[in-house]
């Protein structure tokens, strides 16, 4: 993977976006940019859920931004599910070379806390992490500790690192020179 391109869904915050960038440039060694905004009116919403359907999301990036070989991360504050979920923090398509992070559920305000930027933050780099690592093709981690641990909560998101532990680090490596 040479470049993660960050594509905001709709208004993100350009700072946040920024940030997170120069974060998965070091995680990954790659190049992050921040793309152009991808408009997504409220009618692609589920109109009985209120949430946007991860597969109509990800159909929509990837036609909008081939990834041409490298990886498409969209951020989005549409509440996402998927078939199999009541909600998901992100998705991803190993197939598409494309991932989904919604900031929906990781801001504090969701749980009815004061605003807290720096959580917000941690919270979706630890999420855009995962997703990139499933996008590359690693699976769920049993290390409660590691990026690619899979969280049931935002208890389980704040629980972990941003990065892969040893054992998913090699295979990440190793799935990059395959």
């Amino acid at each position: 993977m040479r470049e993660i391109s960050i594509v905001p869904i709709n208004a993100i915050d350009g700072e946040l976006l920024t940030r997170l960038a120069l974060c998965l440039e070091e995680r990954f060694l790659a190049t992050a940019v921040v793309r152009a905004a991808l408009a997504v009116p409220k009618s692609a919403l589920n109109s009985m859920r209120g949430q946007l359907f991860f597969s109509s999301l990800a159909s929509r990036l990837t036609s909008a931004y081939e990834p041409r070989g490298d990886l498409v991360l969209g951020i989005t504050e549409y509440d996402l599910y998927k078939t199999s979920h009541q909600f998901v923090f992100g998705s991803s398509s190993e197939a598409q070379r494309c991932a989904v992070v919604s900031l929906h559920r990781l801001r504090s305000e969701y749980y009815g806390d004061a605003p807290d930027e720096n959580a917000l933050f941690q919270r979706l780099l630890k999420e855009s992490v995962h997703e990139i690592g499933h996008a590359l093709g690693l699976r769920h981690c049993y290390n409660a500790r590691c990026a690619m641990y899979y969280s049931n909560s935002v208890f389980d998101t704040d629980n972990k690192y941003s990065h892969f532990c040893e054992a998913c680090e090699r295979r990440s490596r190793a799935n990059k020179s395959a």
